[in-house]
């Protein structure tokens, strides 16, 4: 049973500096453990041959399949802003790209699959627990409707990996509209190779905005295309409680997805300076801090960007702070559009942004539950009895009824009819995320069990975000004291 790829391969078709042609390194004994089958139908795959013993060795990295031009990509990048000249794919391989049911080009990468010329002395492998991490969370975000890379397949190895102790080795199979980041501008702009600068904000522009092609100065059209994409990516991040845990310049994708996949989390109690990553000792990209850094980020992008701009240094400069000073608005826009939906506001009014703002005030004062707030807020909407529900999340009960007077008011003075606002709010406001100690127990399941049921039913039940799912009830509740998973790791 022959695997198909209908690949065609245009970043391999770039100079021979943009990456390093590297094939995966066979493993063991590769044992499907997921596909995810519906996204191998919209990627034009067939998932029943995908499923075959050919196909685990595929997604292993032990055999590649025809078509194939495997390559290790090319980036530097700033890493808790200090900068690395040379960083690059140091265990992950793309295969190649297919165009997906909707005419839009995706890579196909190996997370895991070996050394690379860019390891840095790693051995280029993955564990377990990371690559189930990976496809949890960003399968959820794609169910949440958060732009995002997404998991085609998670596949053990056979083979054992040593971290701090020795582990069950793993491949994730990686789908994304590129894998090109912020960092693969800068490895090209630190070695002052401005020709790589403008070959590969060609390609970006072909594939990604190609709407800047026909603009007057198309490299400005670039940048502002990634600017209001990450403007935007960050707002719904914040809107749904998660924290990236390393933003990076290297983990900065100019498509505007989520990249990436370490220390990731979602809040429990509402505290925008949560930071659940271990090596994140500082706080730099905390929760409240992620647009800060966006910009920061961004800016990194703007420099590399600047040859392209001008002659003329000074006006380049120029050029590019006139762009970046749009950052602010595009996010607030976002955010506060997104803060007004999830408050059941059909309309913006002066004050909403305040009346939003009290509530978050009032979650963090009192210890409240970020996902279930908004959640049960729904149902007040429609019933005021449901303000007692919302009460007990937190820990002075009337921090939230005074705020609620205020917030009765308000949606008063619009036409809608309870049922109308609270499905609206339903449909931005997520009964169900992927709470850390949910992750945690799948992981140890697994990796301590070989039993992936759990694995499964938390997929099942994140595969639905918005829906009341009365089976799955209990995943919806917040951690017990003693369940809580205050800390996230790399996996590297």
């Amino acid at each position: 049973m022959t695997v198909h790829f209908p690949f065609q391969n245009t970043y391999a078709a770039l100079p021979a500096g943009f990456f390093a042609r590297v094939a995966p390194t066979p493993v063991a004994s590769p044992r499907l453990i997921k596909l995810n089958r519906a996204l191998a139908i919209h990627l034009g795959l067939d998932p029943d041959r995908l499923s075959s013993p050919e196909g685990a060795e595929i997604l292993a990295g032990k055999r590649v399949p025809d078509g194939a031009d495997p390559i290790a990509m090319a980036y530097a990048g700033h890493q808790f802003g200090h900068f690395v000249p040379q960083l690059g794919d140091g265990r992950a391989i793309l295969l190649g790209e297919v165009i997906d049911a909707d005419g839009v080009r995706r890579d196909i990468q190996l997370k895991g699959s070996g050394p690379t010329p860019f390891s840095r002395r790693g051995d280029g492998r993955a564990a377990l627990g990371p690559v189930l991490r990976e496809y949890i969370v960003s399968e959820a975000m794609a169910a949440l409707g958060i732009p995002t890379t997404r998991s085609l397949a998670a596949v053990v190895t056979g083979e054992n990996v040593m971290r701090e102790t020795v582990l069950p080795g793993a491949v994730l199979t990686r789908v994304a509209s590129s894998h090109i980041r912020v960092g693969t501008f800068q490895y090209f702009a630190a070695r002052g190779d401005i020709e790589g600068v403008r070959q590969l904000a060609d390609h970006v522009i072909s594939r990604h905005y190609p709407e800047a092609a026909q603009a007057e100065r198309p490299y400005h059209a670039l940048l502002q295309g990634v600017i209001a994409r990450q403007a935007e990516l960050v707002a719904r991040w914040l809107l749904v409680g998660f924290i990236h845990g390393v933003m990076n310049t290297d983990n900065s994708s100019i498509s505007g997805e989520t990249i990436d996949y370490g220390p990731c989390a979602f809040m429990d109690q509402y505290d925008p300076a949560t930071v659940f990553s271990s090596i994140d000792e500082q706080g730099r990209y905390a929760y409240a801090n992620q647009p800060r850094i966006a910009l920061w980020n961004l800016t990194r992008l703007a420099e590399c960007l600047l040859p392209l701009f001008s002659s003329d240094q000074d006006q380049a400069i120029a050029e590019a702070q006139t762009a970046l000073a749009d950052f602010a608005e595009k996010f607030d826009i976002a955010y506060q559009s997104g803060l007004r939906a999830k408050l059941g506001l059909f309309t913006a009014r002066d004050g909403d942004p305040a009346l939003a703002q009290d509530l978050l005030s009032a979650m963090a004062n009192n210890q409240a539950d970020f996902t279930l707030t908004f959640r049960r807020l729904g149902d007040a909407a429609l019933d005021a009895a449901a303000d007692r529900d919302i009460g007990q999340l937190f820990a002075d009960p009337a921090a939230y009824d005074e705020w609620a007077i205020r917030w009765r008011q308000r949606i008063s003075d619009e036409p809608q009819d309870p049922a109308t606002r609270r499905t609206a709010m339903r449909s931005v406001n997520p009964a169900f995320i992927p709470r850390n100690h949910r992750v945690e127990a799948v992981i140890q399941a697994a990796v301590n069990g070989d039993d992936f049921s759990p694995f499964e039913e938390l997929l099942k039940v994140l595969s639905k975000p918005y829906e009341d799912q009365p089976a799955f009830e209990r995943y919806a509740d917040p951690p017990e004291p003693h369940q809580r998973v205050l800390q996230t790791f790399c996996g590297t």
